[in-house]
């Protein structure tokens, strides 16, 4: 059994609690809980892509440290942890890249991290630098719904291990 049964009988308030720590934006997260039931996973996740829109990606935002910040913790920290042993000259121009970017665009450099190391993550930045504001501000939200994807996986299976 996947989790979504689960997912689907949780009460609303839980549903968008477990929905806000996939991405912390909560007009998405209202309108993916209110979408419910959705009976298969392929059904959530087609729901809550569709639901994600532009208005969403600022609040999404707040919820994101910076790539190579040590201090990230949870899921953010494990989806980073390709950063974690890379050398210091690499979270140096990872630093930098970060200040840059944020103050080109004006918000945090946003990527789906899991599976990658320093240097792609890096080398992304760096070319993402060149984008116009409006194209890079797809190209986030792009990341965004590529973040939730993953985390709403893994939160349908950590629903499914709990009922086990």
């Amino acid at each position: 059994m996947t989790g979504v049964p689960i997912f689907d009988a949780l009460p609303a308030a839980e549903a968008e609690r477990e929905l806000l720590a996939c991405c912390s934006a909560p007009r998405w997260a209202r309108e993916v809980a209110a979408g419910r039931p959705y009976r298969t996973a392929a059904a959530l996740q087609a729901a809550a892509a569709a639901a994600l829109a532009d208005a969403d990606l600022d609040a999404a935002l707040q919820g994101h440290p910076r790539i190579g910040d040590r201090t990230a913790e949870g899921t953010a920290r494990r989806e980073q942890r390709g950063v974690a042993d890379a050398p210091a000259g690499v979270l140096a121009a990872l630093a930098e890249g970060n200040r840059a970017y944020e103050e080109r665009f004006g918000h945090v450099y946003l990527v789906c991290a899991s599976g990658r190391n320093a240097e792609d993550l890096l080398a992304t930045l760096r070319s993402r630098l060149g984008n116009d504001p409006a194209e890079e501000r797809a190209v986030a939200l792009a990341e965004l719904a590529a973040i939730n994807r993953l985390r709403l996986g893994r939160l349908l299976d950590r629903l499914r291990e709990e009922a086990a």
